[in-house]
């Protein structure tokens, strides 16, 4: 694999030129003396979006904001010189915290590349920027090889994880253009210490039964191999290939995700580490890595659902651990998260169905280099050296077609009946496809609190998805809610599966506050809630601009604002049908916008429906198409 273009004579004499000024003062601390020089702004007009080539357009941005990110490198107190300051890549923007320090891969890519849109490479102000920030990079490293993130004594898996894979890239990126040989074997030792404490079995803060944080140590595993190319050690290679298969064992779940604190999380599974995992497996060819792939594929197959105006995907979000990623655009063009995933489609092509199509990227990136608007900056802490890393392979989106193939084999878009229940532990994730509807619900323990138990969605084939529960909120919650805004979906919730036809379950609070039954058939969901005081039932509806939604009474709701009534239910007119929700006698209900809104275009918006009572409603929601 090649990392670099070869570099003009002239290039490396301008670089080379630099690193004589460098090699000539102490490595750690080269011009603490004074000041780093400062890196010189872009000339007005660049970057012209046409000279980009379009799998490289994602490094735009980032050009434009070079110069002000090596402008925010601590250059003159010699206890923190080479301090990526600015707060351009994580929190807290500390002097102790290594994390900050990963865009050093994004200072070594400008350098070393030659393009006829950089004029950034060779450039001795970016060279002492770099150098500077690798001293203090490597400073950081504890003597057992980990590095720190939240405190200056920490051992910090994801610091050490995610070092791995940016310092080795850079390792080979300086390799590869034969600049700053003394900080390059500083490099290669402090890599060795990495592995050293990464790849240790013993080491309890990395491996654990199930693995804590699968994408850190992934990370971790994917810059051990491409660190073990460059600098081969037997010993450790041995240890990566043991690794591998401890990763497979304990870092996903019989259910098919990844584990993130015990449970799903779909940012970190679907945006990190997929991601991740691709690079590790471009790195060692482990057949491990494509088995994990396609089993989480399948896990993908029950939890994306896919709007049928294929504007994009809802997630099944309420049982995610940790973040909140609500849905995806169907092409998501550069700079996008998720783009490093397509290293898999060759091996594991349902996995395209999730992914952008070639044809929809193309049109999307030609559209982008027709614009004549500046290419904006980036704005401070949101930004990734990840996103870079990911143009290091080539590119393996899907046709158009090949896409199309996978999306029809998703199974409730290829089945119209079947009932999958998966487990982990106290862990229930419970499918149900009927015609005309399939419903989600995540019931029995939760790992963390940012979890939601109960039912979490409901998908029609024309409709789309009509509710979705959020997880992090006790608001946009299919719920019952008791006095005080306490969700019975905000705590664990013990089930029973009944099964039967219509297909029936049960789930309650622990303490019995609250317990609702439930029953699927054909086109309608059937809840039923016995609370042990007054409550409310609420429902979070996905709402269209072009819905028509009215009470039973009459009354209209406007999209995007709020409505109240007197009634029996509300009907969700969408496209040739409706979704009929009932109550049974007249309650006062209402229905408001929330400030969620889904999708790049913001075409979805979800409306909260709430329905007081007494503590027992039946309710029943009826797909008519």
């Amino acid at each position: 694999m090649t990392y670099a273009t070869p570099l003009s004579r002239r290039t490396l004499l301008t670089a080379a030129g630099a690193a004589g000024l460098l090699a000539a003062l102490p490595a750690s601390r080269a011009l603490a003396a004074g000041s780093l020089p400062p890196l010189a702004p872009l000339p007005p007009g660049a970057p012209d979006r046409r000279a980009f080539a379009v799998e490289e357009q994602r490094f735009a941005p980032y050009l434009v904001s070079l110069s002000a990110m090596v402008g925010d490198i601590e250059g003159s107190d010699p206890s923190t010189f080479g301090f990526m300051g600015g707060g351009w890549w994580r929190t807290p923007s500390a002097t102790y915290n290594a994390r900050v320090q990963e865009h050093v891969y994004t200072l070594a890519w400008f350098l070393t590349k030659t393009r006829s849109w950089n004029p950034y490479t060779g450039d001795p102000a970016l060279l002492a920027g770099l150098d500077a920030a690798l001293g203090h990079y490597l400073g950081l490293q504890h003597s057992d090889g980990s590095w720190p993130e939240y405190g200056a004594g920490e051992h910090s898996l994801p610091a050490t994880g995610f070092a791995l894979g940016y310092l080795s890239k850079t390792h080979v990126l300086l390799k590869d253009a034969n600049l700053l040989p003394t900080r390059r074997t500083q490099l290669a030792g402090a890599l060795h210490g990495a592995m050293t404490w990464l790849l240790d079995p013993a080491n309890g803060g990395v491996w654990q039964t199930p693995i804590h944080y699968a994408n850190q140590v992934t990370a971790g595993l994917a810059g051990a191999a491409l660190a073990l190319r460059t600098n081969p050690d037997a010993a450790l290679r041995t240890q990566l290939t043991s690794a591998f298969v401890r990763l497979a064992e304990h870092g996903q779940s019989p259910a098919g995700f990844f584990y993130e604190v015990g449970g799903m999380d779909m940012n970190y599974n679907f945006e990190v580490m997929l991601p991740e995992l691709a690079d590790a497996w471009r790195q060692s060819d482990d057949t491990n890595l494509v088995t994990m792939a396609a089993r989480y594929t399948d896990w993908l197959g029950y939890n994306l659902l896919r709007e049928p105006d294929g504007a994009g995907w809802f997630c099944n979000i309420a049982p995610s651990t940790r973040t909140s990623s609500r849905a995806y655009d169907d092409t998501r063009p550069d700079p996008e998260r998720t783009a490093l995933n397509a290293q898999f489609v060759p091996a594991v092509p349902a996995l395209g169905a999730f992914l952008s199509a070639r044809e929809d990227l193309a049109a999307a990136r030609a559209a982008w280099a027709a614009d004549t608007s500046p290419v904006p900056g980036l704005v401070k802490k949101d930004t990734s050296p990840r996103i870079l890393t990911h143009a290091l392979y080539g590119e393996r989106y899907p046709t158009g077609q090949a896409k199309d193939q996978a999306i029809a084999a998703l199974p409730y878009l290829a089945s119209k009946n079947f009932t999958e229940h998966r487990t982990d532990g106290g862990q229930h994730f419970l499918y149900v496809r009927r015609p005309n509807v399939y419903l989600g619900a995540y019931l029995g323990t939760r790992p963390t609190t940012m979890a939601r138990t109960g039912l979490s969605f409901l998908w029609h084939p024309v409709a789309g998805t009509v509710i979705q529960s959020l997880n992090d909120n006790d608001y946009g919650l299919w719920a019952t809610v008791l006095p005080g805004q306490v969700p019975d979906s905000d705590g664990p919730q013990a089930a029973q599966f009944f099964g039967g036809d219509p297909y029936a379950f049960r789930f309650g609070t622990p303490s019995g506050s609250v317990v609702t039954d439930v029953k699927v058939s054909d086109g309608l969901v059937q809840r039923s809630v016995r609370a042990a005081s007054a409550a409310t039932e609420t429902m979070p509806l996905i709402l269209r601009a072009s819905d028509r939604v009215v009470f039973t009474d009459g009354t209209t709701v406007p999209w995007g604002g709020s409505a109240a009534a007197t009634a029996t239910g509300i009907d969700l007119h969408r496209g040739s049908g409706v979704v009929r929700i009932r109550w049974g006698g007249p309650r006062a209900a209402a229905i408001a916008a929330s400030s969620v809104s889904y999708l790049r275009d913001g075409s979805r918006r979800m409306h909260i429906l709430k329905v007081p009572h007494d503590g027992t409603i039946n309710v029943t929601v009826r797909l008519a198409y």
